[in-house]
This record gives structure tokens, sequence and C-alpha cells, in this order.
């Protein structure tokens, strides 16, 4: 399956009302991208990280009355989900493309993967790239630019993926829709895998 890039009309399913108009867009356009993606990244995420990666297109599945406003691919080391292991991730909301590294609420060792990120806070500081952007949610659009992150803001968030149940990190790349949509497809793949190889050290230590 061959990816051919993203079109405004991809970014414009999200502007379709109505659970079922909206899911049926998504699955005709978004889907077969994404699944594209899937087959390429699942590979290459592989052979840059040591282990056999497989990838999950989301299903929104539980959905039944509120139409999703993002979608996405992701990658784990877990045949059967993702959601509980670090995982990456590339999808869509109405305004951007996002790339991400995530640990998300539902990993149980949070905990240890937030001590080993604070152990390593100066050496991460140094490394990720001052464009690349941080979230604690993944149900947000919004992200903090790296370059705006004193060290203290995120040894705040490694300290609170050890005690608050709730809390996430993801760290990542977002290319604004305009961005998106008027880069070849070969560029875009170039650019994701760019990012992803800046973001298997954070993958490493968690």
């Amino acid at each position: 399956m061959e990816f051919n890039g993203f079109t405004a009309s991809d970014f414009n399913v999200f502007k379709i009302n109505g659970l079922e108009d909206r899911m049926s867009a998504l699955q005709e356009r978004i889907r077969p991208k994404l699944e594209a993606l899937g087959q390429h990244f699942s590979k290459e995420l592989s052979h840059l990280t040591g282990e056999e990666i497989f990838y999950h297109v989301a299903k929104h599945a539980r959905r039944t009355k509120n139409p999703p406003n993002d979608t996405w691919v992701a990658f784990a080391a877990n045949k059967r989900g993702y959601k509980m292991v670090p995982h990456f991730q590339i999808g869509l909301w109405e305004t951007h493309l996002f790339i991400w590294f995530a640990v998300i609420y539902e990993a149980p060792n949070k905990e240890a993967i937030g001590k080993a990120l604070e152990q390593n806070l100066d050496e991460i500081t140094a490394s990720i790239p001052a464009d690349f952007v941080w979230s604690e949610d993944h149900t947000v659009p919004e992200a903090a630019p790296h370059k705006d992150l004193v060290p203290e803001k995120l040894l705040h968030l490694f300290q609170r993926m050890q005690s608050v149940k709730s809390a996430e990190i993801l760290c990542g790349y977002h290319l604004t829709r305009d961005e998106a949509i008027s880069m070849p497809a070969e560029k875009l793949v170039e650019l994701v895998y760019n990012v992803f190889e800046k973001l298997i050290p954070l993958y490493k230590l968690s």
C-alpha cells in the first residue's frame, strides 16, 4: 500500500458533523493513509528500536455519540495494543499533523519511566531539538515548544509521571495542516523518520 501524502480534505474530515458521517469519512479518506504509514514505519521502527514493532490504526470503536476530533496510527512492541506501553504515533487534528513518542495514562509502569526520565534530565534537555514540542495530555491539540521549557518545567513533567495516576507525557513534532498538505509524500515520510530517530533515546529510557 502506497502513501500519497495528505490533502485539505483529510483535515476537513474533522469539520463533518455527526458521529456516523465523520467516521465514514475517516474510514474512507484517512484510514488507508494511516494503514500505509503503519506498514512502512512498523518496519522502520523495528530497525530503529531493535524490537519487533506492530502498528495499530485508531478505530474509535468506543464512541457512541461524540465524533473523534483527531485520529492516528500508533506503533508499539505489543501486538495486542499500544496504550499500556511506551509507543509512537502519527496522526491528525484539524489544525495539524503530529508525530509523537507517548506514554499515556494506561501505562502501568509510569513511575519507573518518570524516574528514568528524571535521572536523564540534562541529556534530554540538551538532545531534544528546539522545535520539538511536549504535551501532558494526548486529548488536547496544544503543546509546548521544547525551546520554551526550562529544565524545571521538564523536571515537573517527569516527577508528575511518578506520582499522578492520570499523568501522561508526549514529545515530538507538529506540522501545520498547510505544511503537511504542501509537503510531497516522500518528504513527509523522510521528516517522520527523522523525528522518530531523535525520539528513540526517550523510548529506550522508557
